[in-house]
């Protein structure tokens, strides 16, 4: 008989969002352009559930050339327009053109620190925070960091990244470990 593995309780029976728990949520995350997917998704997700976008990650990948921001910034009116008539993905204009503003952004960024990941790990000086939540409602939706890091985005100009989305952001990229403490992919902060 198999064993029954212990997840975060928000981790629901769809197969979609066991996988994305057990894969990727809470794994620190260095790669430019995945971290750019991520910020877009967030940003998508405001206001809706997140399975709601896990289900249509892979329309977002070929809505928005695989989050290559070089591509994304340089996207025309008729390309938005395509992408307002798109019902792979979530036809909110503004979060659409806050993806393309964001793109630039990000671009503005890597210039300026030589990657994106140096700059946002830098809200967390370059480690994971490592959290020990006993339970999901335990778990904050925003922080100093996610605070500071919001703040920090909007002076240059990004849209869709509030505190929240900021620490949900946070989360997904492994920047802080919020699995909680009966969770099989909780791990301690590691010894110096």
């Amino acid at each position: 008989m198999k064993k029954e593995v212990t997840r975060c309780t928000w981790a629901s029976k769809d197969p979609l969002y066991i996988d994305y728990h057990d894969l990727e949520w809470g794994t620190p995350l260095h790669d430019d352009r995945t971290l750019f997917e991520f910020l877009i998704l967030e940003g998508a997700q405001a206001g809706l559930s997140w399975i709601t976008i896990l289900k249509k990650r892979d329309n977002y990948r070929k809505a928005f050339d695989h989050f290559d921001p070089v591509k994304v910034a340089a996207y025309s009116e008729k390309k938005i327009q395509s992408l307002m008539k798109d019902e792979g993905i979530i036809r909110n204009e503004l979060k659409i053109r806050s993806a393309i503003a964001n793109a630039k952004e990000f671009l503005n960024i890597q210039k300026e620190y030589g990657s994106f990941d140096k700059f946002i790990w830098g809200f967390v000086d370059h480690k994971t925070i490592h959290n020990s939540w006993k339970t999901t409602r335990d778990v904050p939706s925003k922080t100093t960091e996610s605070d500071a890091m919001s703040k920090a985005l909007k002076k240059r100009g990004f849209k869709f990244v509030g505190s929240t989305i900021c620490y949900a952001f946070m989360q997904a990229t492994g920047m802080v470990m919020d699995h909680t403490l009966d969770c099989f992919r909780y791990e301690k902060k590691p010894k110096k």
